[in-house]
């Protein structure tokens, strides 16, 4: 079986500079007033929920996370100093309680991590007042599918095919239909719901393989320790030969995903 997943923060961070760039654009989305109460669902090492406080000097910022490596590393990075109106609580996305006192519910580049997001809806509905905001973006159907075939066709070489039995789904990755039938369920009116292509843009063959060692690790790490760089190398030759770097040695993958904006009934 795998073992659990430990996060490496500090590695993440080097690594998901897509990730940030999506959450900045996410962000840049809503039209702030400087005093909302805002719940940032997945937020990993805190960098972009720290950015969130600073758009609200006169409101409130919570980061949850289901890492408690992430939640910790948040809390000393970035949950003292000068941001008294951040905090950052240990909680799954799909059994959020909390009051219902907040204006925006945001996540970036996290529910793709959760099985159940009809549980996710209920729990942002019951932290949302009326007429709050909900504004997602996450993996959506389709995401990363040449890396996946990638990944599969190497998982199926006989050297490796032992660390893979039994291997259950690690991401989820519905569809704007799926939300469009949820959203109202739980509560929602949506404004926008769809499914957008995005590149993620690594640069270089390097931080490609630090991507994939810091976000696909129900894979990676089901290869024990001493052999996972040789497997991620071999993932990675696969990827290339049908996907080789553009001239400045940039290597693209082409990503969807799934962006909806909603308001609490």
């Amino acid at each position: 079986m795998i073992p659990t997943i430990q996060w490496d923060p500090h590695d993440y961070a080097a690594s998901s500079s897509s990730q940030a760039r999506w959450g900045r654009e996410l962000m840049e989305g809503v039209c702030w007033q400087g005093d909302e109460c805002v719940l940032d669902v997945g937020c990993g090492d805190g960098r972009l929920t720290a950015e969130l406080a600073r758009r609200v000097p006169l409101g409130r910022v919570l980061g949850i996370d289901s890492s408690p490596e992430m939640i910790a590393h948040a809390r000393v990075a970035h949950g003292a100093g000068e941001l008294g109106n951040l905090a950052f609580l240990h909680m799954d996305a799909a059994s959020i309680q909390l009051p219902r006192e907040y204006d925006v519910v945001l996540s970036n580049a996290a529910l793709h991590w959760v099985a159940d997001h009809q549980a996710f809806l209920r729990g942002a509905a019951g932290a949302l007042r009326s007429g709050g905001r909900l504004v997602v973006s996450c993996g959506g159907k389709g995401n990363a599918d040449a890396v996946f075939a990638a990944l599969r066709a190497e998982m199926r070489v006989a050297e490796w095919r032992p660390f893979f039995r039994n291997l259950q789904r690690p991401y989820f990755f519905y569809s704007d239909d799926d939300y469009r039938v949820w959203l109202p369920a739980a509560g929602f009116r949506p404004i926008s719901i769809r499914l957008a292509a995005k590149d993620a843009l690594h640069d270089g063959v390097e931080a490609f393989a630090g991507w994939l060692r810091t976000t696909w690790m129900p894979y990676t790490h089901r290869v024990p320790a001493a052999r996972r760089d040789e497997f991620i190398r071999a993932v990675i030759r696969r990827y290339l030969s049908a996907h080789p770097p553009d001239p400045t040695g940039a290597v693209a993958v082409r990503m969807v995903r799934l962006e909806l904006d909603a308001v609490r009934i």
